[in-house]
């Protein structure tokens, strides 16, 4: 299902009878035509997670339980497509209290002064059959830096409520540091409390809006 094309600056021969058969497929395709909307991200049944190195040995995993985003999905023009997430810093969550006060902190986000993240898309496109690659504007406290989320179009469905839903899992790699966030520690045997890297992952339902 192809909800975003990709634009490549030159194209061979082969490259353009490609592209001629992936359009007539993609323009015979009912489906596509009925997803071009737009949709409500329900954070019931969605997440937003991340896993960061802890002490060079292990992974810490959480999530921020507060979010909402909508999302426009162009089947016309899949280029068109875009979205905008709102996250809640102080929902951070990761299954202890006192890390997660740490979090909220001055030390990490600051969430009293910087209460949300935020994901504004600049671009989208077509990278394989079912992947796609947002690239948009993460801001985390007072920096904003560009972000590219890798993501795979799990399907559509109409749910026992007659809402037209439609999902799409992703992840991306930051570096902590490039966005303020350069609290650490040193290790007695060498290394970091805390690693720089991080993984963000995204499982999301979206909820179409009424004709």
């Amino acid at each position: 299902m192809a909800l975003f094309t990709r634009k490549r600056a030159t194209a061979t021969a082969a490259d353009r009878t490609t592209t001629r058969r992936s359009t007539a497929v993609l323009d015979a395709a009912p489906a596509l035509a009925a997803l071009t909307g737009d949709y409500t991200i329900d954070p019931a049944h969605s997440r937003i997670g991340f896993t960061v190195r802890h002490a060079m040995v292990t992974n810490v995993r959480g999530a921020f339980g507060t979010h909402e985003g909508t999302l426009h999905l162009d089947g016309a023009d899949p280029a068109r497509s875009t979205a905008s997430v709102d996250v809640t810093i102080a929902s951070v969550d990761t299954g202890i209290a006192d890390r997660d006060a740490h979090l909220r902190g001055s030390d990490f986000f600051d969430a009293e002064a910087f209460p949300l993240m935020t994901f504004r898309s600049t671009a989208a496109e077509r990278v394989g059959d079912t992947a796609y690659r947002v690239t948009g504007d993460l801001t985390i406290k007072d920096v904003t830096r560009p972000l590219t989320i890798d993501l795979e179009y799990q399907g559509a469905a109409t749910d026992v409520y007659g809402a037209e839903r439609v999902g799409f899992e992703g992840s991306a790699e930051i570096l902590r540091s490039d966005w303020g966030l350069t609290w650490n520690a040193a290790l007695e045997t060498g290394g970091v409390m805390v690693s720089d890297k991080v993984k963000l992952t995204f499982d999301i339902s979206a909820v179409k809006a009424a004709a």
